[in-house]
């Protein structure tokens, strides 16, 4: 009878272990995120530390500390290397147990990081990364991207140019996943506007010397000269364009993503007159002045936003939103994922807009020029908007994805 009467006991212990656990299992409101970035090298002021800085604004803003949430938030370095994302990202999830990786820019490493992130069942919040690619073909359950992509870019400055008499291009081109997208999706748009592409030269990544690449451009005779790179590349070409006389001769350079940390380092005498699209500026309103007031506060510089750092806020508020509706962390990136794409979006930086079954977020670009610089009122007033894409024209059409996860 002892021998049962003991038996009975470890068996209701163990039940009651098992649902303790279970129960405490089922409230785990702990978060992780990692932000995965260049912290040093070329992309260090559009991504960088302060990305940080807007993830941890948005997990603070999410109200969800003072319900009792633990939210960590860690970064690490990707170097731009594929393989050294994909290391830290697995250490991450493997060992660190990180729900969530945010940022990455540079595409290559994007594209590897969300294999990764699929296979692992996390999720990878996508700000920083350009290529259409990881809404597209490369699409998964367990990525979104937030804040532009290559089409965007392509179907604002690309049908803008070429609409405004810059029928021939030439392209400067970074040499990976990025500029390859670019370059692509620009083509289709100058060509499907009646402009022709004459020619291109890849260079490398975070090159100092771009002038053997400047004279084939020059040399080509094409009105605009396609810049498909980014960060301190597109300022270095820049500088050396303004050296070799590009535009005085008669050529315009079309800056196909640039950002308001490029035009700071630029300075308004050497960027003035660039045409680009962005999804976010400070300055358009009320409510995104008062928030990039309060993020430079914090930020490295004083610097305001760029528009992946202001992507990055806005999805990761927004990603939290979903693991509040969920009422606890499922650890189940794809679930989470599809609470995102169900849970109407609205933050005060890109306003109201659909998360889409591919992973795309529906929001409003625009056309921007810089200023001159005495039509500058101050630091950081850099931008006159000159026209406004509407957020079904800044994103390719479902009809025409090339993503698994949208049903036709």
């Amino acid at each position: 009878m002892t021998t049962t009467f003991a038996r009975r006991s470890a068996a209701l212990l163990a039940c009651a272990a098992f649902g303790f656990a279970t129960s405490a299992f089922a409230q785990d409101k702990t978060v992780k995120i990692g932000v995965l970035n260049d912290m040093s090298s070329l992309y260090a002021d559009i991504g960088g530390p302060n990305s940080v800085v807007a993830i941890k604004m948005a997990v603070e803003d999410s109200g969800l500390l003072k319900k009792g949430w633990k939210i960590d938030v860690i970064s690490g370095d990707h170097q731009n290397k594929p393989d050294v994302g994909v290391n830290i990202a697995r250490q991450w999830i493997d060992n660190d147990k990180i729900d969530a990786i945010a940022d990455t820019p540079n595409s290559g490493v994007a594209l590897a990081v969300s294999n990764l992130v699929k296979e692992k069942n996390s999720v990878l919040l996508n700000s920083g990364a350009a290529s259409a690619d990881l809404t597209g073909k490369a699409c998964t359950p367990n990525t979104v991207s937030y804040t532009y992509d290559t089409y965007m870019l392509a179907n604002g400055t690309g049908k803008a140019l070429t609409k405004a008499g810059g029928d021939s291009w030439f392209f400067l081109t970074a040499d990976y996943a990025f500029g390859h997208a670019l370059e692509r999706d620009t083509t289709a748009v100058v060509t499907a506007n009646g402009g022709k592409v004459l020619g291109s030269v890849k260079h490398p990544i975070n090159t100092a010397d771009f002038s053997s690449f400047l004279l084939q451009a020059q040399s080509s005779k094409a009105k605009v000269v396609g810049l498909a790179n980014a960060g301190g590349d597109t300022t270095n070409s820049i500088k050396q364009a303004a050296e070799f006389g590009i535009v005085q001769g008669g050529q315009k350079l079309a800056a196909l993503l640039l950002f308001i940390n490029d035009v700071h380092s630029l300075g308004l005498k050497t960027a003035q007159g660039l045409t680009f699209t962005e999804s976010f500026y400070w300055d358009m309103n009320d409510q995104t002045r008062a928030w990039s007031k309060r993020f430079s506060a914090l930020a490295n510089k004083n610097a305001m936003p760029s528009m992946t750092q202001a992507g990055n806020y806005a999805m990761v508020l927004h990603y939290l939103k979903a693991m509040d509706a969920l009422g606890s962390n499922p650890h189940d990136g794809a679930k989470v994922v599809a609470k995102m794409k169900e849970l109407p979006t609205d933050d005060p930086l890109f306003g109201k807009g659909p998360l889409r079954e591919d992973g795309r977020r529906l929001i409003p670009a625009y056309l921007f020029e810089v200023k001159k610089p005495e039509e500058s009122k101050g630091p950081w007033d850099y931008y006159k908007q000159i026209a406004t894409i509407a957020a079904e024209d800044a994103a390719k059409p479902l009809k025409d994805s090339e993503c698994p996860l949208v049903k036709k």
